[in-house]
């Protein structure tokens, strides 16, 4: 079930709930602390679209899940009465996001999942949250690699089926050796045994996997593209982007976002930008 059919269904229940008590005597107490359904409260639970192995963004671990996305998400979810442990976290790969959300697999989406006029054909999005940058992570002492117009002759790595090392071939090195790996963990293996000489992809991926990896790799590049970040969500549901932008831009200015940035991608370096702009208001 949509979430936000929940809620309207949790609201029906809260008014009639109030009814019920203005007529009798008893129990008005307990029947007037919920104030519509707060955190933990109103029994409601969500299933968000996560990544899994995504470090410092979206990864499960012997304790559960953590990362960028899980905070922005678990925020979320907070601010529409839904505590951490009524989430339910699902895994979507890449390639399965639009057809999870199509299908009600996932009341909402939160895995690097790009704003796009071709996704947007499918499904809606709320936010940005975040605005990526294509960058490249090299090796802690590599001083020779500054950014994309300084591989030529050199080895780069990404996962197949991204276009992210043919953006870098095509406008800025046209003599890079180009590498395509099945996952990011598999690049880093290579990058840290000299078999590669740089990744590229989203700075913020690059900045979790040097986290995770400390003292070895870093982020060079200063980004050379923008990836806005979105909150996937069923098309046209207009609530349920408005609930999500309002979770996000408090999010943005108590200092929950940033302080998600430095715990989770400080370790590497990486300095939390300016909080974007909400630009998805339309659930079109």
């Amino acid at each position: 079930m949509r979430f936000s059919r929940v809620l309207r269904a949790g609201a029906l229940v809260a008014a009639t709930s109030l009814a019920l008590a203005a007529c009798g005597g008893g129990g008005d107490d307990e029947g007037g602390n919920g104030g519509g359904g707060g955190e933990g409260g109103s029994g409601d639970s969500l299933t968000i679209g996560i990544k899994f192995d995504q470090p410092g963004l979206g990864q499960q671990t012997p304790d559960g899940y953590e990362g960028f996305d899980v905070d922005v998400a678990t925020y979320i979810a907070k601010e529409m009465g839904v505590s951490e442990d009524s989430i339910e976290w699902k895994e979507t790969p890449s390639a399965e996001r639009e057809n999870m959300i199509d299908n009600g697999d996932v009341d909402f989406i939160v895995a690097t999942y790009s704003i796009t006029d071709e996704r947007k054909e499918r499904v809606s999005f709320a936010g940005p949250y975040y605005i990526a940058h294509q960058d490249l992570l090299v090796r802690q002492d590599d001083s020779a690699i500054t950014g994309p117009d300084s591989l030529n002759g050199k080895k780069l790595c990404s996962v197949s089926g991204s276009t992210s090392a043919q953006r870098v071939k095509d406008e800025y090195a046209q003599q890079v050796d180009l590498l395509e790996y099945g996952g990011y963990s598999e690049c880093l293996t290579a990058l840290e045994n000299g078999q590669v000489d740089a990744i590229t992809t989203d700075d913020v991926i690059l900045a979790g996997l040097a986290a995770a990896n400390p003292g070895k790799f870093k982020v060079v590049g200063e980004g050379f593209s923008d990836e806005n970040y979105g909150v996937g969500i069923p098309k046209g549901d207009a609530e349920l982007q408005t609930q999500i932008n309002d979770a996000i831009t408090k999010m943005f200015e108590d200092g929950a976002w940033k302080a998600a940035i430095d715990k989770h991608l400080g370790p590497a370096g990486f300095e939390a930008p300016e909080p974007p702009e909400i630009t998805e208001t339309s659930a079109s």
